[in-house]
């Protein structure tokens, strides 16, 4: 039972002493702790069990599927509705000219982008579990989708001969073209559904995880690179091949530089004014985002405006300003995409279903945490899954969370996904009805839209100095993201940037921080001796501490730190007890010699030995008698066993080994472990285990590391309890010691 005792400390605050026995493991597994009987159930117990049905069963697996069900029947009109009209509204506004700007990225004609922002929103509305996300295009995803089009149906295998009279010309069939490209591009999509929902019904909902936030700003840094390269043309009006794979960034840049010459002055000054003017739009939003009821529409209204100035000034006839083109009215019916390509694009839809996870699961997480509710990773990839397989079928390419509609969707009032609905029926409402509208739309305007939304990721290169000063390792994940990402394109990069974040795992592992603990005095903590004054060892007593697990990759590495950080290397010690051992062994011959010989050979031992440069000294007979005992070990026997009649070959006595940072250890660990006990048990040092979880030793139990030298006496729930029991192990050795001297005096 422990006792409590209360009192002071230096400083007159209230403090309590805690007076109790000292825990081994082996009195806690014997006294303290029993184990539950219980009995395993059977394999066809648990399917049972699984396959339950029951009535609130099927209705806890339909409002999992269905998140809409459990809010949407209390939604709180006169609380929530205006905001949700307000945000939608806003919201699908900004949809419009986002949409058709995100459509040249992913390569395939504006009206898709409008599809992609209509049916993947809608039903989104009903899967998803995040209030306040808003779904459709993103730059990123858009980019890696017309970078998997380009590739597969590049400019190259789309040109004809056309004859004109007696001459004949090469031509480009972009019609034939654009619609490969939507093939391709929706195949894409309907693999990357396919792809999240397997994963989200699989509960693969953690795989976010090893996409680490250095990771993916760096990804996403350079992939607004690659989109601001890709604009450049459009901001030119100049007449460039699309390029994909690795190195595609360099190579865009130098096709546009040389055409630079044939820029379109009219483009470029139009691209510019558009750029300026939603620059300080988007500034002055964020100024007075608390003083402005809505965030002024900038895109919209440069759309509509530069619509209608090209539409009055036929700026594509007379200026050959290069514009949106035919903008379809209507929905186009389902299809079943081209699988054909999937062998192809395989790869890519992988990646791609991992970024747009991503990138939707941490905005989700974002808002989530701000607002004071949940969201659910696995049903936020079956949402993703189900919108863009569905949405496949309608001619849609890849979607995610949008930052930039995200925040306005929030910020202007959103309360649910009912904001997301109504923005979907405004992108509705144009494709129906006025998307004709937009067709002498020049292209700079998209391209400007795009670029001035790319400020927002190109703030991401301040987290270089911010990492520098942090986090060394996260700052060469940033670098080695971002630089694969842009030099070998986005789907390699990323793989580079996954495989160099899982080798910085590995190094961590490897290299971890070990350091020797001493007690703050009057207290059962203890601290690095190296980094506070107060911490004090104890005489004798090395406690080893290390912040990691121990398994293959890294045993042998933590062995060899407690080597070094204790000072007490088993091997070399005994090759130190083995030479001292050689020269009492010959130091005492020659004593023999020069005792037993007659005059004449202890005259020529003792010309011998000035001639090697010993002093000679003769022994006594007293100190014969004196140091008998070893002088007859040594003369008897060549094993090491006689090293126990010396002097110890180390002052210290006991090791602890701190295993509070140990989450799990395997064979290899737990065999690098008891090797080491047994080698520092050799030289009489005792080796014990300190702060072990009880799932640790349950596995510790399970790989026979118990048995032996060693056994569960050893382990100890806190370091201080090991303290202890190495003081009173080394003060009981002392008085006996001190008997045995006594005795043999008397």
């Amino acid at each position: 039972m422990d006792h409590v005792t209360p009192g002071q400390d230096a400083s007159g605050s209230l403090m309590y002493r805690v007076e109790r026995p000292v825990y081994h493991e082996g009195f806690i597994q014997t006294q303290l702790l029993h184990k539950k009987e219980r009995t395993p159930k059977s394999i066809g117990q648990r399917l049972k069990e699984q396959l339950r049905c029951s009535s609130e069963r099927a209705k806890s697996i339909l409002f999992g599927f269905l998140p809409i069900l459990t809010w949407l029947p209390s939604y709180p009109v006169r609380e929530y509705l205006f905001g949700d009209v307000v945000s939608g509204i806003s919201t699908g506004v900004m949809q419009l000219p986002q949409g058709l700007a995100y459509a040249m990225l992913a390569a395939v004609p504006p009206v898709y982008g409008l599809y992609s922002s209509f049916y993947p929103v809608l039903l989104y509305t009903f899967f998803g579990t995040s209030r306040h996300i808003s779904i459709g295009t993103f730059a990123v995803i858009s980019l890696m989708i017309g970078g998997v089009a380009v590739r597969e149906a590049p400019d190259s295998m789309f040109y004809v001969q056309v004859l004109n009279g007696t001459n004949s010309s090469t031509v480009l069939d972009t019609e034939a073209r654009d619609a490969r490209r939507v093939q391709v591009a929706v195949a894409v999509t309907c693999m990357v559904g396919i792809i999240q929902l397997a994963l989200g019904m699989l509960r693969f909902g953690f795989v976010a995880i090893y996409l680490t936030e250095p990771l993916v700003r760096g990804f996403t840094t350079a992939a607004s690179v690659h989109v601001l390269i890709s604009q450049l043309k459009y901001l030119l009006g100049v007449k460039t091949s699309r390029f994909s794979g690795p190195l595609s960034a360099v190579y865009s840049v130098v096709a546009v530089l040389k055409d630079i010459t044939s820029t379109n002055i009219t483009t470029l000054l139009m691209g510019l004014v558009c750029i300026v003017f939603l620059y300080g739009v988007k500034d002055i939003n964020d100024r007075f985002k608390k003083k402005l009821p809505v965030p002024i529409p900038g895109e919209i209204i440069v759309v509509i405006v530069l619509t209608g100035v090209s539409y009055g000034m036929q700026l594509h006839e007379n200026y050959k300003v290069d514009v949106v083109g035919t903008i379809p009215t209507g929905l186009l019916p389902p299809v079943v995409p081209d699988l054909s390509v999937i062998p192809n694009v395989i790869t890519d839809a992988v990646a791609i279903a991992i970024v747009a996870f991503s990138m939707g699961i941490s905005l989700a997480k974002t808002f989530a945490l701000k607002h004071g509710y949940r969201v659910d990773g696995n049903q936020e990839l079956i949402a993703l899954g189900v919108s863009n397989l569905a949405s496949s079928f309608f001619h849609t390419f890849v979607v995610t969370a949008s930052m930039s509609r995200s925040l306005v969707q929030e910020s202007t009032g959103g309360k649910t996904q009912i904001a997301g609905l109504l923005a979907s029926l405004v992108v509705l409402l144009v494709v129906l009805a006025i998307g004709f509208v937009f067709e002498p739309l020049p292209q700079t305007v998209l391209g400007a839209i795009i670029t001035v939304n790319l400020v927002g990721m190109f703030k991401q290169l301040k987290d270089i100095p911010a990492l520098w000063r942090t986090s060394k390792i996260e700052l060469a994940i940033w670098l080695v993201s971002f630089i694969a990402s842009v030099l070998l394109g986005l789907d390699y990069g990323l793989l580079v940037a996954i495989g160099f974040a899982i080798l910085t795992v590995i190094y961590r592992t490897q290299s971890p921080k070990s350091i020797i603990l001493g007690q703050i005095p009057d207290t059962g903590l203890y601290c690095d001796v190296e980094e506070y004054e107060e911490a004090t060892e104890y005489k004798g007593i090395k406690i080893f501490h290390t912040n990691t697990s121990i398994y293959f990759a890294n045993s042998e590495l933590y062995v060899s730190a407690l080597k070094e950080k204790t000072g007490v290397d088993p091997t070399l010690l005994l090759a130190a007890r083995k030479s001292r051992l050689k020269k009492e062994k010959k130091r005492r011959k020659e004593k023999e010699a020069r005792e037993q010989g007659t005059p004449q050979e202890r005259k020529a031992v003792v010309k011998l030995d000035v001639e090697k440069g010993v002093t000679h000294e003769l022994v006594g007979e007293a100190e014969l008698q004196k140091n008998g005992h070893i002088a007859e070990a040594l003369a008897d026997s060549d094993s090491e066993e006689t090293c126990s009649f010396l002097e110890p070959l180390s002052p210290v006595h006991s090791i602890i080994l701190d295993f509070t940072p140990v989450n799990f250890i395997d064979s290899v660990g737990a065999k690098a472990i008891k090797s080491v006990i047994k080698e520092y048990a050799e030289i009489d040092v005792h080796v014990f285990l300190a702060g072990c979880s009880r799932n640790l030793l349950e596995h510790l139990t399970t790989l026979n590391f118990f048995g032996g030298k060693v056994s569960p006496e050893q382990v100890f729930p806190t370091i201080h309890d090991a303290v202890l029991h190495c003081q009173h192990q080394e003060a009981h050795f002392s008085d006996q010691q001190e008997g045995g001297v006594r005795g043999e005096a008397e």
